[in-house]
């Protein structure tokens, strides 16, 4: 199994940045399928970003389109989620999931995959 650990979160102004980190241990993460997840108060999980451990594809929702990337470090065992231009509706926890396989395949809910972080806090001030 691997464990997910993340970190990186706080509180930063409308308009900045962040990066949030998902190191993983027990595994290496370089045949993961990585994913990151939000959840807002009174709000389902939702989607952010994912990138797949083969083909080097990554996949965005439409609400951070253009303004967040998702990268990994195998060496660091570690995934990245760096937050730029960031708005009020970003406000959530982020949490960081794994599964072994996927391909390059798009897979957006929370039930395909298998393994979680405890999640971060971003809060961004208007």
């Amino acid at each position: 199994q691997v464990q997910l650990v993340e970190s990186g979160g706080g509180l930063v102004q409308a308009g900045g940045s962040l990066r949030l980190s998902c190191a993983a241990s027990g595994r290496t993460l370089s045949s993961y399928y990585m994913g990151w997840f939000r959840q807002a108060p009174g709000k389902e999980r939702e989607f952010v970003a994912a990138d797949t451990y083969s083909g080097g594809r990554t996949y965005y929702a439409d609400s951070v389109k253009g303004r967040f990337a998702i990268s990994r470090d195998n060496a660091k065992n570690t995934v990245y989620l760096h937050m730029n231009s960031l708005k009020p509706e970003d406000t959530a926890v982020y949490s960081c999931a794994g599964r072994i396989s996927g391909g390059s395949y798009y897979y957006a809910t929370p039930n395909d995959y298998t393994y979680w972080g405890q999640g971060t806090q971003v809060t961004v001030s208007s």
